[in-house]
């Protein structure tokens, strides 16, 4: 898309190009001033671009994987007793879901993949990444809520009475959010070509650019009640424990002090992987639409909304650690897991250092 920005004195073109990852990238071009000068000209450093960024996924790939490996496994070997469980659960499927995106990206940003990659990753890798990320959001927002009303009232049992609720409202999270991204992949549906392809936008049609606006507008809001929730809900969260701490103390002073700390690592996680990026997003967004920056102060923006993007891809790592902290059921399953996986491999190692033991003696006696 190339939109004309006018002034007395000078006219800039301004062409924005859609990254495949849910942002449009922006070149500058300004028209001849002098004899001497022509163009104006930005070049981002290709090392971080097709090395760092890549290398980076890369570790969070294998890390995400191993990790969410085991939270499925041990997961789905828990009965869905509680709303926690439940969106626990469809925690986990987002995050791996998200994790099998990442090698796309890896092969495209440090450029070894077939210019077909490209499109495949413009049409469905890259619809998925933010399909999950905000399903992700969401889910942490009624786990915080959740917790908020275990902290409130601990001794209610409503939570697990209401499983059917739970499970209803998790399923029409994933159908209204897949519906909200299905146009987005199927409207980015022109002929593949390797000139074509440098840019995602090229593949979109009029409405598929159209509806990609409408959906951005639409996370973002995700985000911020999301954001507004988790929030106020930690506020109150504080003022209970706080309340319950001035009432607990000596003896009970310690174990108070442990739950406090699980509670909160829900709210640092959030705020760790997605308020960076969406804090990052809003200059960002004005950077592209507004001839108010200059070409460095843009690509500044740019690697500021790249690096927050990773902190958001992080959170696929960072979820098991609540799973782990706050869920005991979950904590105790992996637990007995990991006894019996060393049970059986100390066990294999006795036998196979009993056998060389016995073949070695027989040898001495002959």
């Amino acid at each position: 898309m190339t939109y004309q920005l006018c002034s007395n004195k000078t006219a800039r073109s301004v062409t924005m190009d859609y990254s495949g990852y849910g942002d449009f990238r922006t070149t500058l071009k300004q028209p001849n001033i002098s004899v001497h000068v022509s163009n104006v000209t930005c070049s981002r450093d290709s090392r971080i671009n097709q090395v760092v960024f890549p290398v980076a996924y890369s570790f969070l790939f294998i890390a995400g994987s191993i990790m969410n490996g085991l939270a499925i496994i041990v997961f789905f070997q828990l009965p869905s007793k509680s709303n926690f469980i439940i969106f626990l659960k469809n925690s986990v499927i987002s995050d791996t879901l998200m994790i099998m995106t990442f090698p796309f990206k890896i092969l495209g940003d440090a450029k070894l993949g077939f210019w077909l990659l490209k499109g495949f990753t413009c049409r469905f890798t890259s619809v998925v990444f933010y399909f999950t990320m905000y399903i992700s959001i969401i889910f942490l927002g009624l786990i915080t809520i959740d917790r908020y009303k275990k902290t409130v009232k601990p001794f209610d049992n409503s939570c697990t009475k209401n499983l059917l609720s739970a499970k209803i409202l998790s399923a029409s999270i994933w159908v209204i959010m897949f519906l909200l991204s299905l146009p987005n992949m199927i409207l980015t549906n022109k002929t593949l070509t390797p000139k074509i392809v440098r840019s995602c936008a090229n593949l979109k049609s009029e409405f598929g650019l159209v509806w990609h606006e409408i959906v951005s507008y639409t996370c973002q809001i995700i985000f911020w009640v999301t954001f507004a929730i988790i929030v106020v809900c930690y506020i109150l969260i504080t003022k209970k424990l706080f309340q319950s701490y001035k009432r607990t103390r000596r003896e009970q002073t310690q174990s108070r002090k442990r739950v406090n700390v699980k509670v909160f690592i829900i709210i640092g996680v959030f705020f760790i992987c997605f308020v960076p990026y969406h804090f990052a997003r809003i200059p960002y967004t004005l950077s592209q639409t507004r001839d108010v920056f200059r070409c460095s102060a843009h690509y500044t923006l740019y690697y500021v909304k790249e690096s927050t993007l990773f902190l958001s891809s992080l959170n696929a790592c960072l979820d098991p650690f609540i799973y782990f902290f706050l869920c005991r059921s979950f904590r105790n399953s992996l637990i007995t897991m990991w006894k019996k996986k060393s049970a059986c491999l100390s066990a294999y190692t006795h036998r196979r250092a009993a056998k060389r033991y016995n073949i070695s003696k027989g040898e001495t006696k002959i």
